[in-house]
């Protein structure tokens, strides 16, 4: 049985390397994910996270073992009538736990947990070279009504 949560501090490194084994294209090796996962630098992104009420980071939990993740942020604006928004992302399953309706677990957790919120539009994105996730994102009931733009700022 699935188990959703808020992550916690612990589940820092697994959520790191689901997120890299996610990959869109994939260049690391496993025991490079590994060690990567350690940089502190994901701490300090969950701290930021954690300290934003407007953020969550949830991790999808099977017998005790973290095997999926991804982030709902809250998007209050003007649009719409003041109309509440939420994107999810980084969405991640655990390689060897795909297939078996745990994203879809995931999914109708995000909708419940942005219903809740007060969310009147959630939104996702997915990069363009994942046709099985966007075939999987329709069969939710979202549907592709906009083209995204990405800007990398040096930080």
């Amino acid at each position: 049985m699935i188990r959703m949560r808020p992550a916690q501090r612990e589940d820092v490194p697994r959520v790191a390397e689901l997120i890299m084994h996610g990959a869109s294209v994939q260049k690391r090796t496993p025991d490079e994910i590994a060690a990567e996962a350690q940089d502190p630098v994901y701490l300090e992104a969950f701290e930021t996270i954690a300290a934003n009420p407007y953020n969550t980071l949830f991790v999808a939990e099977l017998e005790g073992k973290v095997v999926g993740t991804y982030q709902i942020t809250i998007l209050p604006g003007m649009a719409e009538r003041g109309r509440i928004r939420a994107k999810i992302e980084s969405v991640h399953v655990a390689p060897e736990t795909r297939g078996r309706g745990i994203g879809a677990i995931m999914m109708r957790h995000a909708i419940g947990f942005a219903a809740e919120k007060g969310v009147g539009l959630l939104e996702l994105t997915s990069h363009k070279a994942r046709p099985d996730a966007h075939r999987f994102y329709n069969s939710l009931g979202f549907v592709q009504s906009h083209e995204g733009f990405k800007m990398a700022l040096s930080p």
